[in-house]
């Protein structure tokens, strides 16, 4: 995946481009791909602004959001429930597949922690704020 340049080069770029330079020279120039230098004007076009949109997945989306009640009512009246029987019981009564792994975090997230005992086993519990 590629890095973002900083709005800095980009706004001199994009004034190369715009003195009357062709993209290529601005890349030549500055140092960075013509593909670069062909993109952002395209977004400068666009958008008004050479500044790089945002990154990475918006938050709130997933599929156990639509399931985060039940998720959070399960654990708190079992605490000491396992992912994978927490899996198990999504997957029972919703029947939506879900990994170990991808519960604990989406519980960590929710405020959940873990906390082992002295039997080897483990509950989950709330943080408090």
């Amino acid at each position: 995946m590629g890095h973002c340049c900083s709005l800095d080069l980009r706004v001199r770029v994009a004034g190369f481009i715009a003195a009357g330079h062709s993209c290529r020279s601005a890349a030549r120039h500055f140092g960075v791909s013509e593909s670069f230098a062909i993109k952002l004007v395209q977004r400068t076009r666009d958008t008004g602004s050479p500044a790089p949109a945002r990154q990475g997945r918006p938050p709130g989306r997933g599929k156990l959001v639509a399931y985060e009640t039940f998720l959070i009512q399960t654990v708190e009246a079992q605490p000491a429930i396992t992912m994978p029987e927490l899996a198990a019981r999504l997957l029972k009564e919703h029947g939506v597949v879900a990994a170990p792994a991808m519960l604990s975090r989406f519980l960590c997230r929710r405020g959940f922690s873990y906390k082992k005992i002295a039997d080897g086993g483990g509950v989950r519990t709330r943080r408090r704020a």
